[in-house]
């Protein structure tokens, strides 16, 4: 392995390490929910389990109710802590381009093939990935800065066909925010933006009176 494709692999890994994530002894939390679908207002509780499984009560609307449990796990499966070596021992990194801003362009081998990042201020900043048949870009503009690590506030994505590059589906803009309970950063609040059949939609999911399900393992 050469130095500079061992100095990416560095770099990445602590770009990687530096994100927020849960501990092992992250035990669930319950909230209640208000999601606003353009002019509809669903109201409900939801649960996230220690195992990262997701329950929402009290929305009989089913649409509705599927739409917060996605987002629920979205949010939750991202803050899995998992080593770097788990996640990206097999892959080969070395270096792309550095863009105006400064952000460092890391290009992935090997089982990745194909995808690549950028890194900037030890955060990745954005993300190019071949996920289930599809190209996902994720540029991220904002973040939270915990002392733990960090996480995403202010970001869009893009899904593309691998192979002809056409939209699979519009821009998607985003915006997170996060309040700690008991030693835990919670999402609180995401508001989605996003065009559909050339109209602007948009998804508001609010979580408040967040309790953690027991004390968490000191």
């Amino acid at each position: 392995m050469s130095v500079t494709t061992l100095e990416a692999r560095e770099l990445f890994r602590t770009a990687y390490e530096n994100r927020y994530t849960w501990d092992e002894n992250f035990p669930g939390y319950t909230a209640d929910v208000t999601f606003k679908d353009n002019d509809r207002t669903f109201n409900g509780q939801v649960r996230v389990n220690q195992d990262m499984s997701t329950e929402v009560f009290n929305i009989e609307d089913e649409q509705a109710a599927a739409q917060v449990k996605s987002q629920l796990w979205e949010t939750s499966i991202h803050r899995v802590r998992r080593s770097f070596e788990q996640v990206h021992g097999k892959n080969i990194f070395s270096y792309g381009n550095t863009d105006e801003s400064g952000a460092v362009e890391i290009l992935m081998g090997g089982k990745a093939e194909g995808d690549r990042y950028k890194l900037r201020d030890n955060e990745v900043c954005h993300v190019h990935r071949h996920i289930h048949g599809v190209v996902v870009s994720i540029d991220t503009f904002s973040s939270h800065n915990t002392e733990e690590g960090y996480l995403s506030h202010r970001y869009d994505s893009i899904y593309r066909d691998p192979k002809t590059g056409d939209l699979k589906a519009g821009k998607t803009d985003f915006e997170d925010n996060y309040e700690q309970v008991g030693g835990y950063y919670i999402l609180t609040s995401r508001v989605i933006t996003a065009e559909e059949n050339g109209e602007t939609v948009t998804k508001d999911f609010g979580f408040s009176n967040v309790k953690l399900l027991q004390p968490a393992m000191v």
